[in-house]
């Protein structure tokens, strides 16, 4: 084991004014980040235009991407490989295998909830559409993909479920519904992202409280945290819920801003006992790092991306130039959270 493992710094962090006000600093633009989408689609006042809504949406779903490759899984990769580790953890890729088990599980989850799903469509007198984008459907982890054929008013509040409305009897068989029209499906989507994104969120707090090259990391960690609750504030906003269940949204954007937080505050609190270069640090970092990873992409590219584009049959139909611009807003977001882990 090198030196320094295990090692804590018994005297007070410098900046340490700086590191406390980080919590409310980073607070608030995660905070801003994830419920600004969410209280501006339904206000009344606040007219934001949808192409705001869109870019976000799309720049959103590159964000969460790079962020399960470059700031999840490669860091995994790092802290598996630590020399503070015994030589037996080297024998092994175990950050890419608990991120694939993370997959898998998810896909496995997946498939029994949709079967159940849709035996509970056929019980009500549903007839299932796979990819649900005929009616306006949408699925569970990022709302509605198409509000164009039902003339929806973004400043609206219009958050109504066809299995909430109507039962069998009123329910046309020529009607397509989605399993993810289920309000309980969609929470259950929306939880496993933002589960992947609070893990990260919390493990990153506590590296900034003890972290030696502060003033860098927290600069970063504040556009960082900003633009991750963008992308997961607008698929909060596009969810499809009944009114009974409208506090869903407001409540998963509070718990994302505070995550970051919390972490800054147990980090300071434990700063003269902590140290993440201790072998059980990297091991628990490794491996939540890992299942985030996995997580998050398999989120990005199955829930996001395949359903954004190619499920998508306004998309699909879309012109070039609308193609183009999603595209272009995606690579953004992917490009500007890929280069931030240059720093953090």
């Amino acid at each position: 084991m090198s030196e320094g493992c295990g090692a804590v710094d018994a005297e007070d962090h410098q900046l340490m004014g700086l590191r406390i006000a980080s919590i409310f600093i980073i607070g608030a633009g995660s905070s801003f980040g994830a419920l600004f989408p969410v209280l501006a689609r339904r206000s009344k006042f606040l007219k934001v235009p949808r192409a705001l809504f869109d870019f976000a949406k799309y720049f959103g779903s590159g964000v969460i991407i790079a962020t399960a490759f470059i700031h999840l899984l490669a860091p995994a990769l790092e802290a598996f490989e630590s020399p503070c580790l015994a030589e037996g953890w080297s024998d092994y890729p175990y950050a890419l295998a608990l991120c694939m088990l993370s997959i898998f599980l998810l896909f496995v989850v997946e498939v029994i909830a949709f079967r159940w799903g849709t035996a509970k469509l056929s019980k009500l007198g549903m007839r299932y559409d796979t990819h649900g984008h005929d009616a306006g459907g949408s699925h569970a982890a990022h709302g509605p993909e198409d509000d164009s054929n039902r003339g929806i008013d973004l400043s609206a509040n219009e958050h109504s479920s066809d299995l909430e409305k109507s039962p069998s009897p009123v329910s046309s068989p020529q009607t397509p519904h989605s399993v993810a029209d289920n309000p309980l499906t969609q929470i259950i989507g929306i939880a496993i992202l933002e589960f992947g994104i609070v893990l990260h969120s919390v493990l990153i707090g506590l590296a900034l409280a003890v972290d030696e090259e502060f003033k860098i990391l927290f600069i970063v960690l504040v556009f960082h945290q900003t633009f991750e609750g963008l992308g997961i504030g607008t698929r909060l906003a596009f969810l499809n819920l009944p009114p009974s269940y409208n506090y869903v949204p407001i409540l998963a954007a509070i718990l994302y801003g505070l995550t970051t937080p919390i972490g800054i505050a147990v980090g300071l609190g434990v700063r003269k006992t902590y140290s993440p270069e201790t072998a059980t640090a990297k091991i628990v970092a490794g491996t939540l790092d890992s299942l985030s990873a996995g997580i998050l992409i398999y989120t990005g590219l199955i829930e996001l991306l395949a359903h954004e584009f190619l499920f998508n049959k306004e998309m699909m139909n879309a012109s070039n130039k609308k193609l183009a611009y999603a595209l272009g807003c995606m690579l953004l977001g992917w490009g500007i959270m890929s280069l931030l882990g240059r720093w953090a």
